[in-house]
Order: structure tokens, then sequence, then C-alpha cells
């Protein structure tokens, strides 16, 4: 670090590594917490700040997306920030129109019907130059954050982009997507490596940019099984972490700690902690004790308070975290919730559960 309190991008000194150390597997004095959705409807100055435009226009620009972002760490003392973003802006820059309809969701007025529509998507090599107001946002949001916590960018897994672009939003079942993993499964292999030779560039860019940790999300893990996973998911999934570590490398970037989550991805925890993360994100159907048997000493576990215990009283919440900390242990363990926060939600009791897991975690270290 240079004198000035400047890091060697230029960006403020971080004062608070406690999810970084976490992450990487080294011991901390508490465990870390962030939330899935900390940056959401559940908070007012949120829903004010969004009010004004679509969601794709405050996407595209750096200082809502900034603003968004640092409006928790205004409210509760979380050990890392996450960019305000979306996973469909990947396939936005691929050519494809999404737009978000209120009450609804993402909409694709015109998905991928037949392996001819394939052509229509863009050379995936001119994503990261159409993505540049996310990278902006990122910078922005890491001279803001003044060294206070890091910054955690973020992408869809392919799998879960595939899902959107087939489907034409959100599904229960899955049923279009997976009708072309049976039916096409060349051309869902050509798609998906569409889609990862997009991410690469994109995350490296985000770390280029300041972001400090990456987390891929495979939302749509659940709808597959474990065969369907490990021919369709698995792979890329592998694919999109080992190519960003060695194009870290090759840029001269410093090496950062990557995510994987899931969603509903249980059965498939052993391979997912051997794909190349640092930390394996898991969602509240899964016990602490026995993925910590499954997944072994290697790999930090984050997660995984079921979203709805923060309907719970405040003492309840205390005592459910008070259980998960005593499950996962104190060490290599990054506290989350099990998914995003719901709009409904009162940010007191997102308060509550920030402070027990900093409370408890101290004491357990304690004794």
């Amino acid at each position: 670090m240079e004198a000035n309190g400047l890091g060697s991008q230029g960006f403020p000194e971080l004062k608070n590594d406690t999810f970084l150390r976490a992450a990487w597997g080294e011991d901390t004095d508490y465990t870390p917490v962030w939330c899935m959705r900390q940056a959401g409807r559940y908070l007012p100055e949120f829903r004010e700040t969004r009010a004004a435009q679509d969601f794709f226009s405050t996407c595209r620009s750096p200082e809502a997306c900034c603003e968004l972002t640092l409006q928790p760490l205004r409210r509760f003392p979380l050990d890392a920030a996450i960019i305000f973003s979306d996973i469909l802006v990947v396939p936005q820059a691929l050519g494809m129109e999404v737009t978000m309809v209120p009450g609804k969701g993402p909409s694709f007025p015109e998905p991928l019907r037949e392996e001819r529509d394939l052509e229509r998507l863009r050379d995936p090599a001119t994503v990261a130059s159409e993505l540049g107001y996310v990278f902006q946002a990122i910078t922005l949001t890491r001279q803001r954050l003044a060294g206070r916590v890091p910054l955690i960018g973020f992408a869809g897994a392919p799998w879960t982009l595939m899902t959107y672009m087939v489907e034409g939003g959100s599904s229960s079942t899955m049923a279009q997507a997976k009708r072309w993993l049976y039916q096409r499964p060349q051309a869902s292999h050509q798609l998906l490596r569409i889609l990862t030779d997009a991410l690469v560039p994109y995350l490296v860019g985000q770390v280029a940019a300041g972001a400090q940790a990456l987390q891929l999300f495979e939302s749509h893990a659940g709808h597959l099984g474990p065969q369907l996973f490990n021919k369709f998911a698995l792979p890329y999934i592998r694919d999109v972490a080992k190519r960003v570590k060695a194009r870290l490398q090759e840029s001269g970037l410093a090496p950062v700690p990557m995510i994987i989550f899931a969603k509903d991805g249980h059965f498939a925890l052993e391979e997912l902690a051997q794909a190349g993360y640092e930390v394996v994100g898991l969602d509240w159907t899964v016990a602490p004790e026995k993925a910590r048997e499954r997944v072994g000493k290697t790999v930090t576990l984050q997660g995984n308070l079921d979203p709805c215990a923060l309907y719970a009283s405040e003492e309840e919440i205390g005592r459910l975290v008070q259980q998960m900390l005593n499950d996962f242990g104190p060490q290599r363990y990054i506290a989350n919730l099990g998914h995003g926060l719901y709009p409904d939600m009162d940010p007191e009791h997102v308060g509550a559960f920030v402070d027990a897991v900093h409370r408890y975690s101290r004491l357990l270290r304690q004794n």
C-alpha cells in the first residue's frame, strides 16, 4: 500500500477485510455477514431512488447503481457490499431484448425458440464493451466506499441465463429450457459456450474496475437432476472459474476469491466444492453440519438462514442465528441468507440478523 492511503489501483485502502479473509480461508475475529439482495425493495430509500426510472435504466446509470449499493451499508454494519445490477444484462448485451414487468419479473419478447435463433446473438467477445456501465458503477462505488468494506461483483451462470433466454422469463418448471437439453443437446452446448465466452471477460472486467470478489449465481440449479447438472451446468461453472483466474493472472490483476451459489444444487455439493471456487454458497434446505462434512476443509461455506426467518421476532432471529453459527463453526464461514431478501421484510429485522451474527460469533470465539 502506498503512503497516501490509496491502494495499488488508486482506490482507498481497505479498512475491513474480514469478508475477504474468510473467503480465502484465513482466520477471522468474528463471522463476516452480508445479505443477498441487501440493496432491495425492502428498503424505503431503495423504493424512493428506483421510483423514477425503469429497472434496466437504473442498471445503466452508474450513479444510481452506486447509490443503491451503498444504501444498506448506511443502515447496517455489513461486511461486504455487492454491486447493484442484474444477471440479465448479459443476455441484453448479447442482443436480446429484456424488459422488467412490474409484478411479473423479467420478460423476453422474443425468446430463443429454434436452433437458428442462436445466429441472432452478438459475438460474445463484444459483450464486455457493451457493459461498460457496470464497470463504471463498480469503479464509482469502490471510490465512494472509501475502503469501508470489500465490493462484490457478480454474474449469472450459463445454465441459469439460458433458462431465461429460452423460457422468455421466469418459469416454475423450466420445461422449455429442459426440452432444449433433451432435444437439442448440441445447440444447448453451443449456447452455454457462447454464454461462458461472454461471462469470462465480463467478470474479469469487473475485477479490473474494482470488484474485490465475484459471485456466480446458478439460481436454477434445482431444476436439473444430477445427470443434467453434471452435463450442462457444472462443466461451464468450472470453466468460468478456471478461465477467469487465468485471465486475471495474464492481465496482471491480483486474484480475487470466487463464490459459487447453486440454489437447490445440494445434490452437487461435492462437485461444486471442487469446481475451482473458494466459497460455496448454500441455500436454507441444506444442513450446515452435513454440508461441512461433504465439502471438507478446503472451501469456505456461505449461507444459509431461511430468508423467511426474518419474519420471526428479533429474539427468535437471535436464537436461529446462534444455532446456525454453532452448526457452521467459527472459521471458513461467511454468514448470509439462503436466498435473497424479500421486498416485504422489515429492515429492523435485517439489522437484528446482522447484529446477532457479529455478537454471537465473537462470543463463540471467546469460549
